[in-house]
């Protein structure tokens, strides 16, 4: 009797050690935000979590290469023997980071076998990881392996995999590799990272480029998605560091030394999915004009409560006055977009549109005018007040109205992600387009007046008595 309550006794001792070990199981009840649920539950093949240093991100990355290698994900259909790996900037890095999460929320009982590239196996997190062999769900095993990318590209050659996690971002060439490397199996790539290089290839290939690739997904994370994060521990950081510091250390955005024109622009608020307008709300059109150059041309509404909308665009280069003028008419016919009583329709142009060359009879606003497109080039084209206003607009800290951009402008977005200070405090002169009418339609509205502040009954009763003798007089006078 007392050998049987002994192995009783030994077998809920052991199932109290895996429960107290079991950090995965703790992940999935705990306090996971929502920036890391919605990256485990999103489908994308190709996902990224731009976070800042102690937001969570490396967390998720660790988590979901477990769920894969065992078989286990709650939001996805498992696989058998999934052979994936985890990529690390250096080895060292790997052994103090990478591998330390794995190991972390991996159970002692679910690892078959591990297979070093230094150091031993009994204390793996000593060493640097070759090869951990799981235990799946399936009754097979799994392989997650580790990778650093000073090893160079050709030691990345050859496998098919199921799955890539790069901990932090790696070089291009090591992150086209690995890209061939999933082909086969139709596996996944997902990175973790806090962008510090600057505006390097993944700036361009996936922060610019979710809008034209259904394959990408990404989120920025911040110190204050971290709820084990203390109000009082960010605000000490936050004095440690300059403002292009703070952008790329806590919020996880990309910057160079010069920083964002507007890193008030946030693509979670200001954009927005499309929804049907009051014919009222709709205002004007904004033009860029262009022929080698795109032409890029918005159409904006405007709420009763001065919110702007930015609810289309046309953006194209190298075609001609007709083929603008005709594109901006269909995408109006489209739109039901309110014409004037000759069916023209109203529009805001730059105002060197209304300049005649000499090797040109016409200017480009009275070509555009013979075509049905009625514009204005009296617009304000000051630079410095153009981009406050813009600021202003964008910003949720003050009275102003709002803007908020339909989902099918993507290159007004991509614009506002991508412009950068230069030498002078004048903004880089490049892909601003679309900037350039956002200003000239934003400067050329009326500016909203507050109203005024409900007076008092004792000032009420002043006026009424006021006008009642100012009657009298009037009355008298007669």
């Amino acid at each position: 009797m007392n050998e049987i309550i002994n192995k009783i006794m030994a077998i809920e001792t052991e199932q109290n050690k895996r429960r107290e070990r079991d950090f995965l199981s703790r992940y999935n009840t705990g306090k996971r935000h929502k920036k890391q649920i919605a990256f485990h539950k999103s489908k994308k093949r190709n996902r990224w979590v731009f976070g800042g240093n102690r937001s969570g991100k490396t967390e998720c990355g660790a988590v979901e290469a477990v769920w894969l290698a065992l078989g286990i994900h709650p939001y996805k259909k498992n696989k058998p023997n999934v052979f994936g790996w985890v990529v690390s900037l250096t080895a060292q890095v790997q052994r103090d980071v990478a591998q330390r999460k794995i190991l972390h929320y991996l159970r002692p009982d679910r690892i078959a076998d591990i297979v070093m590239t230094n150091g031993r196996k009994d204390s793996p997190e000593t060493g640097v990881i070759d090869q951990i062999i799981v235990k799946n769900a399936f009754g097979g095993t799994s392989v997650i392996g580790f990778k650093s990318c000073d090893q160079g590209r050709e030691r990345f050659q050859g496998s098919s995999l199921d799955f890539v996690w790069f901990d932090e971002e790696p070089p291009k060439e090591i992150y086209e590799e690995c890209r061939m490397r999933v082909v086969d199996k139709r596996g996944e790539i997902f990175g973790t990272m806090t962008p510090l290089k600057g505006l390097t290839f993944l700036y361009d290939e996936i922060y610019l480029n979710r809008k034209n690739n259904p394959e990408i997904w990404y989120e920025f994370m911040e110190w204050a998605d971290n709820p084990y994060l203390s109000k009082k521990e960010i605000a000490l950081l936050e004095t440690t560091m300059d403002e292009t510091d703070l952008q790329s250390r806590r919020y996880g955005k990309f910057c160079t030394r010069e920083g964002l024109v507007y890193p008030e622009f946030d693509e979670s608020v200001h954009v927005i999915d499309p929804f049907p307008l009051p014919e009222a709300w709709q205002d004007t059109i904004s033009i860029d004009p262009g022929l080698k150059n795109p032409l890029s041309a918005h159409w904006y509404a405007a709420d009763f409560d001065g919110n702007v909308y930015v609810v289309a665009e046309h953006f194209e280069a190298g075609r001609d006055i007709d083929h603008h003028a005709k594109a901006i008419d269909s995408m109006s016919r489209r739109l039901g977009w309110k014409r004037n009583g000759d069916g023209s329709l109203s529009a805001l142009i730059d105002s060197a549109a209304g300049q005649r060359t000499l090797a040109a009879e016409k200017s480009v606003s009275e070509l555009f005018r013979e075509r049905g497109i009625c514009v204005n080039p009296n617009v304000n084209k000051q630079l410095f007040s153009g981009i406050a206003c813009v600021k202003s607009y964008l910003s949720r800290k003050n009275q102003m109205p709002n803007l908020y951009i339909f989902k099918g402008c993507v290159n007004l977005i991509r614009e506002l992600k991508s412009y950068f200070w230069g030498s002078g405090d004048v903004p880089v002169k490049r892909d601003d387009h679309c900037l350039d009418e956002l200003r000239y339609y934003l400067m050329t509205r009326p500016k909203s007046v507050p109203p005024a502040p409900e007076k008092s009954v004792i000032a009420r009763d002043k006026d009424r008595r006021i006008r009642a003798l100012k009657r009298r007089g009037t009355d008298g006078r007669r």
